[in-house]
């Protein structure tokens, strides 16, 4: 390996060959798979494109190399949907730089932010030789791709939002369900036994349910309860029928969706919550807000900010703005499809290597795709003093 990284082509093999390893037995840095590691990248050359400078056409292509990959992104879409879109499309760009060049031919298709169009064309990338299709990034277009059978169909890299994943359609972005199951495993690694989960009414509600209840059962801790609230009383019900359910919880966990916890964290401290015996737990939807003073105390596992600085620099030379989580999810599935490619050839994209258990580090951090579709991120544990996220602990848990 260290042959490889002194060579002429660092920006590719060294990150490409890291995958064969793990597939063919061997193991790199303790078993986790660096295909993604962007430490491993050299700073490339690039042109100045800023994000949001108008609709992108509504097909390009990148790349030339033998293994068709499809990505969806609402490029042309309205408001923050399409900025969003941009800033991905701007990440898969310089992943194709940096690693996919030679080995991938990029299709970018613009979904409009429509999620019938986006099926449409995920439809057709999957009927028309794509090895793997990445996106889209509407939630009831990669619902809809799940219902699809057919055992040759490619894998489906979501990028949905709250999107839990289906078998070969993976879900790729952290979503609510797995912080609040990773920070309530936080607490349950340090021996807190007993939680009770408040959580926004809505379909993904279950979801979060589920995951923090399997991911407690590890540490043999147990979800005593789990109450819906409404926004409408802002949880003050809810709260008050923990009291009489629940006899001295360890934690509370507070997934509050698309709203503000501000009203339930209200609620909570109104009957001494958190306190010398009980805990908060939230989650990363918390940091889509301001700070609140009514966070202070409470727990949060999300990403690592810092797993993005290797590529950061990189990208706001090359486009003129900084990168952020958008950009980050574009580049590792761009840079996870390249690293596949190299290792294996471009029919290499199966179950086994997607599902490999080792997982792959990237500038999202460590993750891995289970059997079901959902992901798996190891992330760091922090606690909320002052208005600031304080490092707990490195990582709420590793594969």
């Amino acid at each position: 390996m260290e042959a490889v990284r002194q060579g002429r082509s660092p920006r590719i093999w060294a990150i490409a060959l890291a995958l064969a390893m793990p597939l063919s037995g061997c193991q790199s840095k303790g078993g986790v798979s660096d295909v993604l590691d962007p430490a491993a990248v050299a700073a490339p050359a690039g042109q100045n494109v800023a994000a949001g400078t108008g609709p992108a056409q509504a097909s390009q292509s990148l790349g030339t190399g033998s293994a068709k990959v499809t990505m969806l992104l609402p490029l042309s879409a309205p408001g923050t949907s399409g900025e969003t879109g941009r800033k991905m499309l701007d990440g898969a760009r310089l992943a194709m730089t940096d690693i996919g060049n030679g080995l991938l031919t990029l299709t970018i298709e613009d979904t409009k932010g429509d999620s019938t169009q986006a099926g449409k064309l995920a439809v057709q990338a999957i009927t028309t030789g794509s090895k793997v299709v990445i996106g889209p990034t509407e939630l009831p277009a990669a619902q809809h791709i799940a219902t699809l059978s057919g055992s040759k169909r490619p894998p489906v890299l979501a990028l949905a939002d709250n999107f839990a994943g289906s078998a070969g359609v993976y879900a790729v972005r952290l979503s609510e369900a797995d912080s609040a199951a990773a920070g309530a495993a936080g607490l349950a690694a340090k021996g807190r036994k007993k939680f009770v989960l408040l959580v926004a009414e809505g379909s993904n509600a279950s979801a979060v349910e589920k995951r923090v209840a399997n991911g407690l059962s590890i540490y043999g801790a147990t979800l005593a309860v789990t109450l819906p609230y409404s926004a409408g009383d802002g949880g003050a019900k809810a709260v008050d029928q923990m009291g009489s359910l629940v006899d001295a919880p360890d934690a509370v966990i507070v997934a509050s969706g698309d709203g503000s916890p501000a009203p339930v964290l209200a609620a909570l401290k109104s009957k001494g919550i958190p306190g010398k015996t009980v805990s908060v737990v939230g989650t990363d939807r918390w940091l889509e807000r301001p700070m609140d003073p009514l966070f202070e105390g409470a727990y949060i596992a999300t990403l690592d900010p810092g797993e993005t600085g290797p590529i950061a620099d990189r990208f706001r030379t090359t486009y003129n703005y900084p990168a952020d989580v958008n950009v980050a999810y574009a580049y590792d599935m761009v840079a996870l499809t390249a690293g596949i490619a190299s290792a294996v050839g471009p029919d290499g994209f199966s179950k086994q290597t997607l599902e490999n258990p080792n997982g792959f580090r990237g500038s999202t951090g460590l993750f891995r795709f289970r059997a079901d579709g959902s992901s798996q991120r190891s992330m760091p544990f922090y606690r909320i003093e002052k208005g600031a996220l304080k490092l707990v602990a490195k990582s709420t848990s590793g594969f």
